[in-house]
Order: C-alpha cells, then sequence, then structure tokens
C-alpha cells in the first residue's frame, strides 16, 4: 500500500474550510507539507517527481453526513478517486480535474443509511493520478452509527476462521477451509496472497507451506485440499495479510491410522453379519420348534403304540389263562389213564 494512513482514532470536529490551507500551499509553490483540516485525514508522501497530498474533511462518518476530499496535485491533471468497502469491493468511482494551481475540492458522497451495500465499517479512500504514473494515495476513514465528539478508532480489523476435521486418516485426503472477513465482510482474492504465509505444523516437528494450495470458493472463501503422511496431531496455522493488517486463525486434526468412517463401516458391516446370524437362528429356532412338535406326536404315537402292547398282553394273558384251564382236566384224565393202564397191566403179571 503507498502513501501513509491515517491509523489513529480522531475526534470529529467542524470543517474549516480547506480552500485557506490550499491558498497557503499554492502561495509556497505546494511544496510544503501540509497539514489536514481539523478532524480531517490526510495521506501525503512525496517521492521523487510525484506532488500528490490528499485530505479527507474527517475520519469518521455518520449517515447523510458528506465525505469531501481535497488535496493538491499538478495542475489540470485528472485523478481517479475510488471508495473501497471493508471487503476490498469499490463503492464509489469518479474522475476529479485538478484547477490551473493543482488544488482540486470534490464531495465524494454523502453516506446512506446503512445497508447491505453500504455497511458500517472502516472504509479506504485512494486518490490516483493519471499524470504522474499512477501515483496514488490511500486514507482509511470510519463509516460508524455516530459521529459525534467521542473517540472512534479509524482501524482496519481482519478475522480469520479455520475449519478442518477433528480426526482424520493417514494417507486419505480432507479438506480444511478458511473464512476471511473485515467488518463483518468477505475480504480477499488471490489466495497466495492474501494466505502467503499459512502452513501447517506436523507431529515430527517440521512445517509445510501451504499458501500455493489453496483454492477459492468464494470471495473470503478457501479451501485446501490435504493428504496426512504422519499420524499424530497436526496444527494449520492461517496468516491472513489485508491492507497492511494481519490476522492469524488455527485448528487442530488428530490423524488416526484409520479414520472413524473406516470404523463405523467395519461396525455397519459387523451389524449386517450379526442380522445374518440372527435371521439364521430364527429359522434354526423354528425348525427346532418343528422338530419338537414331530417330537410329541412320535411319543404320542410310541404311547398309543405302548397302550396297544400293554391290551394285547392282557389279552394274551387272558387266553393263556383260559388254555391252562382248559388243558387241566385233559392232563389229569391222561394221568389217570395212564395209572389205570399200570394198575391193569401190574394184575396180569
Amino acid at each position: 500500500m503507498q502513501g501513509s494512513v491515517g491509523q489513529t482514532a480522531g475526534i470529529a470536529h467542524r470543517v474549516v474550510a480547506p480552500t485557506v490551507v490550499l491558498a497557503l500551499l499554492a502561495a509556497v509553490g505546494g511544496m510544503v507539507a501540509a497539514a489536514p483540516v481539523d478532524g480531517g485525514a490526510y495521506a501525503q508522501q512525496q517521492q521523487d517527481g510525484e506532488h500528490l497530498e490528499f485530505y479527507t474533511n474527517s475520519k469518521v462518518y455518520a449517515p447523510n453526513h458528506k465525505l469531501q476530499v481535497y488535496g493538491m496535485g499538478l495542475p489540470e491533471e485528472t485523478l481517479i478517486v475510488r471508495l473501497f468497502a471493508p471487503d476490498g469491493s469499490i463503492a464509489k468511482f469518479d474522475q476529479v480535474t485538478t484547477n490551473p494551481d493543482g488544488s482540486f475540492n470534490y464531495d465524494l458522497l454523502i453516506w446512506p443509511r446503512p445497508s447491505s451495500s453500504f455497511s458500517y465499517g472502516t472504509y479506504a479512500v485512494e486518490a490516483i493520478s493519471t499524470a504522474q504514473n499512477g501515483a496514488s494515495r490511500i486514507i482509511d476513514v470510519r463509516f460508524s452509527s455516530t459521529s459525534d465528539l467521542v473517540d472512534v478508532p479509524v482501524e482496519r480489523y481482519v478475522n480469520t476462521l479455520v475449519f478442518a476435521p477433528e480426526t482424520a486418516a493417514i494417507n486419505q485426503p480432507f479438506r480444511v477451509f478458511v473464512q476471511t472477513t473485515s467488518d463483518g465482510l468477505l475480504i480477499g482474492n488471490d489466495p497466495s496472497d492474501l494466505l502467503e504465509s499459512t502452513h501447517v505444523h506436523l507431529p515430527s516437528g517440521a512445517y509445510v507451506p501451504l499458501s500455493e494450495s489453496f483454492e477459492t470458493l468464494h470471495q473470503g472463501l478457501y479451501f485446501v485440499e490435504y493428504v496426512p503422511t504422519e499420524e499424530g496431531t497436526h496444527i494449520f496455522h492461517v496468516v491472513a495479510f489485508n491492507r497492511g493488517t494481519t490476522s492469524h486463525g488455527s485448528a487442530a486434526t488428530n490423524v488416526l491410522s484409520q479414520d472413524l468412517g473406516g470404523i463405523s463401516e467395519q461396525i455397519i458391516s459387523l451389524n449386517r453379519i450379526l442380522d445374518e446370524t440372527s435371521e439364521e437362528l430364527d429359522v434354526l429356532k423354528s425348525e427346532i420348534e418343528g422338530f419338537d412338535s414331530t417330537l410329541d406326536q412320535a411319543s404320542s404315537k410310541i404311547d398309543e403304540s405302548t397302550g396297544t402292547i400293554s391290551t394285547s398282553v392282557a389279552f394274551i394273558s387272558e387266553a393263556s389263562s383260559q388254555l391252562n384251564s382248559l388243558l387241566f382236566p385233559i392232563i389229569a384224565s391222561i394221568g389217570i389213564i395212564v395209572a389205570l393202564q399200570i394198575a391193569i397191566l401190574a394184575r396180569r403179571r
């Protein structure tokens, strides 16, 4: 950034007519360093062959207040005056032609009510000389809800947020996201310039630069795809530099031999196997229940057969007793007959 910038918080006082200062400058040839009007901001850094002085009528502005720029340049040269929003975009662009004595005084804009396109924050006003090899001066001013006589610091804040996974797996790629904002607006364009000093600290103690690896999702939103080669804690240190202001952000990722996603897949696979085993057990249980019914039927049939056998045995026993009752008289008769024959034979002798 060329030129010195008013950085100290100022108090918004009344505006003194800048023509008084410019007249004094013109009287001494415009080469004497001039002070800004009371309460204003200025950027003045003369280099060899350059003559450009640039001022604003205040450091802090509220809605409906006028932003006035004035200063000295070459006679009748064209100056480009730009107003940059906190996110670096151009909120206002005009051309101003200096007077024959080199002075200029221009009302750049009247500050509107705050909106998404004109939010509160720190703005930058730049004057560029088209006749002096692009010599430029930049002034930081503050757009605030009030411009009362209180100290309002004209400072630029850059916030850096880093989003990284808590755990990852070795040799498996993952993404680290970075968001850079200023006064609530996304800022930055080329990540290789904005995040030039960004790096990652490895568990071994070494560090690896990442600035050339970032890709842009959107202005102020960037990501890097990183493949860890070591197990342990990786610290991503993001350093954002924008318009002379540096901001730091960091995040840690614990790299494991296997990520939780792989473990989860194994658990899901194990659950699937357990479900299949449970289904097979249910089938086996149903088959066992069928076998139980078969056994019950067989047992009942055996019981029936046993009853039938018992009945048959009873019948056989009864038949046997009846047979014995029939045989005993016959045997007795045979015995008597035999005895009579023996007696008859005995008498014949």
